[in-house]
């Protein structure tokens, strides 16, 4: 019953390659087609119609966090008055890195991705919209619970809230430090060449420094706010989907038309990862039940097998499920905090090498991760050209998240 993720893994990787303009009309039936089959298979045949409700209930609550914060920030606008040198450019992601801890993955990714490409006119490419994921919609939020997912969901699970950050800045740190020093050193080729072609003005002019859409930050506090609301079920989803509704209906027509706004972008995601969250499901419930295999693991398996599905599975759901591994591994049954007693059987290793895997290699696929796709989509709509599925682990992913992914493992996890 894996063959049906597999199968949506495959079509989403060639399709847009072969057949670009027929994967774009049939995309939703070819998703609904295989996960109708998985679902089908856990209505009639395990009647496990529960499963299905405890999947559309994360999914639900993921796709509203990221489609509130996807209308929100897309009624505010940037227009930064930097020009887009190698040295700026650094600092513009950087300080990404730091603002998706606070906003979010995908608050500061929607915010930022439109001033990034506009800052970066004339020689916006590949690598700049690929690093931008990698940074801000992925590596730099590791630091808070708001920052990625599965850190949120590691936070309601008992985990304390400045665990995170007291634990993870080292590796933060170096990653971080890791890719942006890389980025420079690709950028700083890239505005060599572009600098010497005909037709790139160097010297023009930059615009000012403005800022649209005031009245948003307000919604987006509201939204923030409402990350932390338990109780009862869907109050937290309807008080974000009020704040985005709010947000859309108040902001001025002229800032939509100058973010070139439009739902694409959140509709693609919304499709293909509800696929993905069904289809998915055959290959979490195995890893939960055979936790039991892995006899006693070390820091490092964990690292390397939660990064590697978190790679391919949406890494917030991988995240729970090696977190409920290591649970069954290492704290008693009548344990009840779990999280708590993990930390205080001084196992707190594992939960490290748990949320760094589903942190970081998050930004190996565009399925890894919400945000991602949703970049990606952005910049085609400005018709940057971007690396298809596979193009971007051949290319990128490998290249320049595997050394670093490596060094965080020498350093930090190997012993």
């Amino acid at each position: 019953m894996v063959l049906p993720f597999g199968l949506l893994l495959g079509v989403i990787a060639v399709a847009p390659l072969l057949r670009p303009a027929g994967w774009a009309r049939h995309y939703p039936k070819i998703t609904a087609g295989l996960a109708a089959i998985t679902a089908g298979y856990y209505l009639l045949v395990l009647h496990a119609s529960e499963r299905l409700l405890e999947t559309g209930q994360e999914y639900l609550s993921l796709i509203v966090l990221i489609g509130s914060l996807f209308v929100v920030t897309g009624g505010i606008r940037l227009t930064l008055g930097a020009r887009a040198t190698p040295g700026a450019n650094t600092l513009f992601l950087l300080l990404g890195a730091l603002l998706s801890n606070v906003l979010g993955t995908t608050g500061a990714s929607m915010l930022l991705i439109r001033p990034w490409i506009q800052m970066n006119r004339g020689r916006a490419t590949a690598h700049h919209i690929v690093f931008f994921i990698f940074v801000v919609s992925n590596v730099g939020g590791c630091l808070t619970p708001i920052g990625d997912p599965p850190l949120f969901l590691g936070y309601l699970e008992g985990i304390p809230f400045w665990w995170v950050a007291r634990r993870c800045w080292p590796m933060w740190a170096v990653a971080v430090g890791f890719l942006l020093a890389l980025f420079f050193a690709l950028d700083t080729l890239n505005y060599r060449r572009t600098t010497s072609e005909a037709g790139f003005k160097e010297d023009a002019p930059a615009s000012g420094w403005s800022f649209e859409g005031l009245g948003n930050v307000f919604w987006l506090l509201v939204i923030l706010g409402g990350v932390f609301i338990n109780r009862p079920i869907c109050l937290r989803e309807s008080v974000m989907a009020a704040a985005a509704a709010a947000s859309f209906f108040t902001t001025a027509k002229t800032v939509h038309k100058a973010n070139h706004f439009d739902f694409h972008p959140l509709r693609e995601v919304a499709i293909l990862f509800a696929g993905i969250f069904v289809t998915m499901i055959p290959a979490l419930d195995w890893l939960q039940t055979h936790a039991g295999r892995f006899g006693q693991p070390t820091p490092a398996l964990f690292y390397w097998a939660s990064g590697t599905l978190s790679s391919f599975l949406d890494n917030a759901p991988t995240y729970l499920s090696f977190l409920h591994a290591a649970f069954g591994l290492f704290v008693p049954p009548e344990a009840a905090n779990p999280a708590q007693a993990l930390l205080q059987s001084h196992r707190s290793a594992y939960l490290l090498a748990i949320s760094l895997g589903a942190v970081f290699f998050g930004a190996n696929t565009y399925i890894g991760n919400g945000p991602n796709f949703m970049v990606k989509a952005i910049a085609e709509e400005r018709h940057i050209r971007v690396p298809g599925f596979l193009g971007f682990i051949l290319k990128y992913s490998l290249p320049c998240m595997g050394p670093m992914l490596l060094l965080i493992w020498l350093l930090f996890l190997r012993g």
